[in-house]
């Protein structure tokens, strides 16, 4: 039997997805729940299982190559002699010996293949190890038992050190195991083409057009999307003496002033549910939990919103390790879909390149969003009537007036203000 092996839906959002790297090669021999292709999806580079095992008969999107979500991009034969078969298929021919005959004709009927994606979202699901495409090469060649390996990448993934570790080498020949496999890879191998984002020298050619990566074909979809909603913006001044004391304070112990920042919104917007809420056809959609999404410009170009999930319950050491955990996995694009796209909140911070104010476009599906300038000394009158300096910040609303109105949004900037300039501390709590 040939089996088709689809563009899978990454995320919400996605329409069509690029094919990354090829992992297995056509002819090569693919076990059930195998990876044997990384997609790039809107934020993420994903590794997709097949569902069936056999041979990869034929490859239809080279690498490099754009796929709408649900249109074949291999075929899957389950023996040797179907390979042929599947090939003539892709090409859009039929085998001579499949028409006479119904019984095979039957069999050679493509079969939908449901994909399987894993970018390190657990170490084992329904009995099968997750992998990194180098790791499970690397094991091929250092004849490492994959069962008996302990993840250490991101949600315990097995990642390449984990079998040079168990293999006795040292990581620095790491590169020398991956090359052998060259040669059996498709002109576009995996190895070359996942360290490589690598727009970064074309756009020196002055005159050139570069398209648009997925990810920035996502953010285009998502602030034109938003042109259709009624915004508006309110802004206020927050004195940050207390917040730059406190960071101060507990920098070392690897706070970050993103986390404060995030930690001081979400204990705001307790008070504030309209805040975190959505437009919806049907009405108002209030929001179980305070999922503070925090804008960050990737390296190659586009936006990603890292979400830190009940930022309002975590205490400030835990939101500061998750942060750098979901920074350190977007920039490789290691981010599960949920883990950018379930924000209820978003923060947009341009303070820490100097910006004084700004204002922030809403992304889709939110309430509102906070843009964040930089903390400034400022000559302000004091309450006894004299001059003094205090460190003053910016901040910006912008929200959908569908749904929450200026008076809504003041009152939150106002209780933000007090607990940032009067309660600082309590974030520690």
């Amino acid at each position: 039997m040939i089996h088709e092996v689809f563009m899978p839906a990454l995320s919400s959002t996605m329409t069509e997805g690029k094919i990354v790297s090829w992992v297995k090669s056509a002819g090569d021999k693919i076990e059930k729940g195998e990876t044997v292709v990384v997609v790039e999806s809107d934020k993420a580079d994903m590794d997709v299982e097949s569902f069936y095992g056999g041979y990869l008969a034929t490859i239809i999107v080279e690498a490099g190559g754009v796929a709408p979500v649900g249109a074949a991009i291999a075929l899957v034969a389950e023996t040797e002699a179907e390979i042929e078969t599947a090939k003539q298929q892709a090409a859009g021919k039929t085998s001579p010996a499949a028409a006479p005959t119904p019984a095979p004709a039957k069999t050679e009927e493509p079969v939908a293949v449901a994909a399987a994606t894993s970018n390190g979202a657990a170490s084992r699901s329904d009995d099968r190890i997750v992998v990194s495409p180098r790791a499970r090469k690397l094991a091929k060649e250092l004849k490492v038992d994959l069962n008996s390996l302990k993840g250490s990448g991101p949600h315990g993934r097995i990642v390449a050190e984990d079998v040079e570790a168990a293999a006795g080498k040292a990581p620095a020949p790491a590169p020398v195991a991956v090359a052998p496999t060259v040669p059996t890879f498709t002109p576009a191998p995996a190895p070359a083409a996942r360290p490589a984002p690598a727009p970064a020298p074309v756009p020196a050619v002055p005159g050139q057009v570069v398209g648009f990566t997925t990810l920035q074909n996502a953010v285009v979809r998502n602030m034109v999307a938003s042109l259709t909603v009624p915004i508006f913006h309110v802004g206020y001044t927050i004195t940050t003496d207390n917040l730059d004391k406190l960071y101060k304070q507990i920098k070392s112990k690897g706070v970050t002033m993103t986390a404060l920042l995030a930690k001081a919104v979400a204990v705001t917007l307790v008070k504030h549910p309209l805040l975190y809420a959505s437009y919806t056809e049907q009405g108002i959609q209030y929001n179980s939990a305070i999922n503070v999404a925090v804008a960050v410009a990737m390296d190659d170009g586009g936006l990603i919103t890292p979400v830190l999930q009940n930022a309002d319950k975590l205490d400030i050491y835990s939101l500061s390790r998750s942060w750098k955990d979901l920074v350190d996995r977007s920039r490789s694009k290691q981010l599960q879909p949920q883990e950018y796209n379930s924000g209820t909140f978003t923060l947009s911070n341009l303070g820490m390149f100097g910006v004084d104010r700004f204002d922030a476009i809403l992304p889709p599906g939110q309430g509102a969003i906070l843009a964040i300038g930089a903390s400034r000394p400022q000559v302000v009158a004091t309450a006894d009537g004299m001059f003094g300096v205090k460190q003053q910040m910016q901040v910006n609303i912008t929200a959908d007036h569908r749904i929450i109105y200026g008076a809504h949004a003041a009152a939150f900037l106002q209780d933000l203000a007090k607990l940032i300039e009067n309660d600082a501390q309590s974030l520690t709590l």
